[in-house]
C-alpha cells in the first residue's frame, strides 16, 4: 500500500533532518579537532618547540675521546650519545628501519593517514600508527608519556603537530639520522653508534645486516627486547624484521630464509666510566678538561659541558700501545701476585711486614676513614662507635680477584686487609722528540683500585735517581764513562751540605776494593761512587737539574742522601725527565691532548709544544751511553736474554723471559728500602717508558730482594711491552743507535772496559740495585 503524501513528506523531512544533523555534528567535530590542533600548536596543552628549537633540537651529546690512531678510547656523558652522519649508516640498517617501523615513510609528510585510520578502526590491534617522524618528535620534545587517556590523546596531538613541522624543517635522511642518534638502546647505549659499539664492538658503518636487524628489533621496546637478557625473544623479533624487509622488496625470499637461520651473536662490551681502555688516563683527562673549560668559555660566555656538549678530544695515546701496555701489566702482576701470596702464607701480619700491631691498626683505621662507607654513615649522623661497629659485621660483597670478580661474605674490615694485599703497577710511555704520551696505565683494575700510579701517586725512586747525579757531574766536570773512581768507603762529614751527622752509604755486597769506571758503577748501582759524584757537584745543582727536567722539587731535601733516591717522585715526572736525555738535552713538556673540537668540528684548542734546553747534546748523549751499560752489564742484563744465574729460582716471579733484545737500550732499575718499590726506566731512541710496581701501602712488600728488586718487579713489564711493540711493525719503534752529536769531545769508547766488566759481572750479587 503506497504511503500518503503527508507521511511521505514527513519521512523525507526526517531523513533530511538526520542528514543535516549528521553533517552538522561531523562539521562541528572537524572544527573541534581543528580547534584542538590550533590550541595545541599555540601551546595551550603544554609548551611546543619553537622554530629555533626545531632547528637545533636539544640533545645530550657525549664528549668523545680519540686516540692518536683514530680509535675511541672512551666518553664523558650524562647520556652516552655520540652522533653519526647519515652517510655512515649502512643501507640495510635504514632499509630495516623503514620496512619495520614506517613502510610509507618516504610518501607521507609526518603523519600516515592510512596507518592512523587502521589504528583507529582496530584500536591498535593491527599495528600502531606512529611514523618514524612522530617517534622522533616524542623522543625530542615530549615528556614522560602520561597514563591518563585524555592527556595521552593531547600528547599524541602534539606529536602530530611536531612531526609535520619536523618534516617541513628537515629532509627524510636528516630525520632518520636524528632518530638513530636519539634512541636509547639501554645499557647506556644512547644512539646507534654507541649501541653498535656496546652490543657488537664495532662502528655502526661496519654492522652487517643481521646485526642491523637486531638493533632495529630493539626499537619496539629496548628494555623488553634486550638481546643480553632475552636473546630468544630478540631473535624472533629480528626474524620478523627480515620478513618486513622481504615484504617491502629489500630482501629476496632466499635471503630472508637464509638470514633467519643465523644465530643471534653479540660482542657485548658495556661502556661505563669504569670500563674500557685507558681508564686512569681518562680520569686525568677529565681534570684537564675541567681546568681548560674554566679558562676557555663559549663565545656567549657560558661554560662548555663535557657531559652534553659533544666535544671531541684528540689525545696523544696510541690505542695499540695502550692495549699492549695494559696487557703487559696484567700478565706480570697477576703472575707476580701468586708468588707474593705464597710468601705471605706464613706471615702473621699479612699482608703487612716489619710493622707493629699498633702500626697495622693505624693503617686500617686510616683506610676506614677514607672509605665511602665512613663518609656516608657520617653524613647520616652516625656516631664514630656506630661506624666502627659496622666494619665488623659480615655482609655479602663482590670483590676483585685475578680470576674475575667473585662473590663472598666478609666484614668491611676484612675487605680492607684483602685489598691491601694486592700489588699495583704504573706504566707510562712517551715519545721524547714530541712529548706525546703514548700509553698510560695507572693501575691494575680501575673499577676496584681508583688510585692513579702515573701522576697522582709519588713514591721513593731509589737508584733511578742516580742518572740525575751522573748527568750533573758530566755537565759540570766533563767526566767520561771511562773515568774511574775508587770503590772504597766514602763519608760526607757532618755539617757539610746541612748533614746532621756523617753520611757513609754502603755498597751492595759490601764490595769496596779496587777502582771502577763510571759506566760500570752506574750499571751496578755503586753507592759510594754516586756519593763521591754528588760531593763533587753539590746537592744543589742536582736538585736544580731535576727541577729543569720537570720534577717538583719543592719538598726535596738539600742533603747528599738524595743521590740514592730517597725522595718521592711520580712516574709521570720520571718519564718526562728521562725523555730529556733521549731528546738530546731538550726538555719537552708531556703532551696528552693534541686538539679539542666542538660537535661541529670547529677547532677550540691546538697544543703548542713547551720546550727548554736543559743539557748540552754532549752531556745528554754521554748520560744515555752510561745508561746503556745497565742493560749490557748491570741490573737490566736479563733484557738481553743472557742472564742465567739462578733462573729457576726467579721463574716464579719473572714473566716473559727470555726477552732477547739485541738493539741499543738505555735503562735503569730502582729498588727502595724494604723492597717497597720496584722501578724500571727504559729508553730507545724514539720511546721512553717507565714502570713502577709496589703496593698501596709501603708496609706491604716482599720479604727479600730476590723478588722485591726492580729487575724482577718492574723490568718484566717493560720487556713484554717492548716485545709486543717491536712485533707490531706499524708502530715503527726504533732499534737504531742513539744519535751521536757532532764533535763529541768526551770519550765514550773505553779500551779494556769490556774485559773489566766481564770480570766484575761474574760476581754480581742477587741485589743489583738500591
Amino acid at each position: 500500500m503506497a504511503k500518503s503524501p503527508k507521511k511521505q513528506e514527513k519521512t523525507t523531512r526526517s531523513k533530511s533532518s538526520y542528514i543535516l544533523g549528521f553533517w552538522t555534528l561531523f562539521g562541528l567535530g572537524i572544527l573541534v579537532i581543528i580547534f584542538i590542533f590550533l590550541l595545541a600548536s599555540w601551546g595551550a596543552f603544554g609548551k611546543m618547540p619553537t622554530f629555533e628549537e626545531l632547528e637545533n633540537p636539544e640533545t645530550n651529546l657525549a664528549t668523545e675521546i680519540f686516540s692518536s690512531d683514530g680509535k675511541t678510547l672512551g666518553k664523558y656523558y650524562s647520556e652516552n650519545r655520540t652522533p653519526i652522519r647519515y652517510d655512515d649508516l649502512p643501507d640495510h640498517l635504514v632499509e630495516a628501519l623503514v620496512a619495520t617501523e614506517d613502510e610509507r615513510f618516504y610518501k607521507h609528510a609526518g603523519i600516515d593517514p592510512k596507518g592512523t585510520l587502521r589504528a583507529a578502526i582496530f584500536l591498535g590491534t593491527r599495528g600502531g600508527a606512529s611514523t618514524i617522524t612522530q617517534q622522533l618528535s616524542k623522543l625530542l620534545f615530549t615528556e614522560q608519556v602520561s597514563n591518563n587517556p585524555l592527556a595521552r590523546v593531547l600528547q599524541k596531538v602534539k606529536e602530530w603537530i611536531i612531526a609535520t613541522r619536523l618534516e617541513r624543517q628537515y629532509t627524510k635522511e636528516e630525520i632518520i639520522t636524528m632518530y638513530f642518534n636519539k634512541y636509547d638502546f639501554v645499557y647506556q647505549a644512547v644512539g646507534i653508534r654507541s649501541a653498535s659499539k656496546i652490543y657488537f664492538g664495532k662502528e655502526a658503518k661496519d654492522l652487517n645486516i643481521e646485526e642491523s636487524a637486531v638493533l632495529v628489533a630493539m626499537l619496539k621496546n629496548a628494555a623488553l627486547y634486550n638481546p643480553v637478557r632475552r636473546p630468544e625473544m630478540v631473535e624472533q623479533r629480528r626474524n620478523q624484521v627480515f620478513v618486513q624487509m622481504y615484504k617491502n622488496g629489500y630482501l629476496s625470499e632466499k635471503e630472508k630464509d637464509s638470514l633467519q637461520k643465523l644465530p643471534l651473536t653479540l660482542d657485548f662490551s658495556p661502556e661505563g666510566h669504569d670500563e674500557g681502555m685507558a681508564t686512569y688516563f681518562r680520569v686525568y683527562l677529565q681534570g684537564f678538561m675541567k681546568d681548560w673549560i674554566k679558562k676557555n668559555p663559549k663565545p656567549d660566555g657560558t661554560e662548555y659541558n663535557i657531559y652534553r656538549d659533544g666535544l671531541k678530544i684528540y689525545t696523544s695515546i696510541d690505542s695499540k700501545m695502550q692495549e699492549y701496555a695494559e696487557e703487559s701489566v696484567k700478565k706480570h702482576i697477576s703472575h707476580l701476585q701468586k708468588e707474593f701470596d705464597r710468601q705471605n702464607e706464613n706471615n702473621k701480619t699479612a699482608p703487612f711486614r716489619d710493622v707493629t700491631p699498633d702500626e697495622v691498626n693505624s693503617i686500617v683505621r686510616s683506610a676506614m676513614r677514607r672509605s665511602v662507607r665512613w663518609k656516608e654513615m657520617e653524613e647520616q649522623g652516625k656516631s664514630e662507635e656506630e661506624i666502627l661497629a659496622s666494619f665488623d659485621k659480615e655482609r655479602k660483597m663482590r670483590v676483585f680477584s685475578w680470576n674475575g670478580t667473585k662473590d663472598t661474605v666478609m666484614t668491611p674490615k676484612d675487605s680492607i686487609f684483602y685489598y691491601k694485599g694486592f700489588l699495583q703497577a704504573g706504566l707510562m710511555s712517551m715519545t721524547p722528540q714530541t712529548g706525546e704520551v703514548k700509553a698510560w696505565v695507572g693501575g691494575t683494575n680501575f673499577k676496584h683500585f681508583k688510585y692513579d700510579h702515573v701522576k697522582q701517586g709519588k713514591r721513593q725512586v731509589g737508584s733511578t735517581f742516580k742518572p740525575f747525579v751522573y748527568a750533573t757531574a758530566i755537565d759540570q766536570l766533563k767526566l767520561s764513562p771511562c773515568d774511574t773512581l775508587p770503590l772504597n768507603p766514602f763519608t760526607i762529614e757532618a755539617g757539610k751540605y746541612g748533614n746532621v751527622k756523617d753520611w757513609s752509604p754502603r755498597n751492595v755486597g759490601d764490595n769496596y776494593e779496587g777502582m771502577i769506571s763510571l759506566k760500570n758503577a752506574l750499571a751496578q748501582s755503586v753507592n759510594t761512587v754516586t756519593a763521591r759524584l754528588i760531593d763533587k757537584t753539590g746537592p744543589g745543582p742536582v736538585v736544580d737539574l731535576a727541577t729543569k727536567l720537570g720534577v717538583d722539587t719543592r719538598d726535596f731535601s738539600t742533603g747528599p742522601a738524595i743521590a740514592l733516591g730517597t725522595e718521592d717522585m711520580s712516574l709521570f715526572e720520571m718519564v718526562s725527565a728521562y725523555s730529556t736525555f733521549a731528546n738530546e738535552g731538550v726538555y719537552i713538556k708531556p703532551v696528552m691532548v693534541n686538539r679539542i673540537e666542538d660537535k661541529n668540528g670547529t677547532m677550540l684548542y691546538q697544543n703548542v709544544p713547551e720546550t727548554r734546553d736543559v743539557l748540552s747534546k754532549e752531556a745528554a748523549y754521554v748520560t744515555v751511553n752510561l745508561l746503556e751499560g745497565v742493560t749490557q752489564y748491570g741490573s737490566g742484563v736479563r733484557l738481553r736474554g743472557t742472564y742465567a744465574k739462578d733462573l729457576d729460582h726467579y721463574k716464579r716471579g719473572v714473566t716473559g723471559y727470555p726477552y732477547d733484545f739485541k738493539n741499543p737500550i738505555a735503562g735503569k732499575t730502582g729498588t727502595t728500602q724494604n723492597q717497597s718499590d720496584g722501578w724500571f726506566m727504559g729508553i730507545v731512541p724514539n720511546l721512553v717508558t717507565g714502570v713502577w710496581v709496589g703496593a698501596e701501602d709501603r708496609a706491604v712488600h716482599f720479604p727479600t730482594i730476590t723478588y722485591g728488586q726492580g729487575a724482577t718487579m718492574a723490568l718484566p713489564i717493560w720487556g713484554m711491552y717492548m716485545k709486543d711493540l717491536y712485533a707490531d711493525e706499524e708502530l715503527e719503534i726504533s732499534k737504531d743507535d742513539f744519535p751521536k752529536p757532532d764533535n763529541l769531545s768526551i770519550e765514550v769508547n773505553c779500551s779494556n772496559y769490556y774485559q773489566e766488566n766481564q770480570q766484575n759481572s761474574e760476581n754480581l750479587p742477587d741485589e743489583l740495585d738500591f
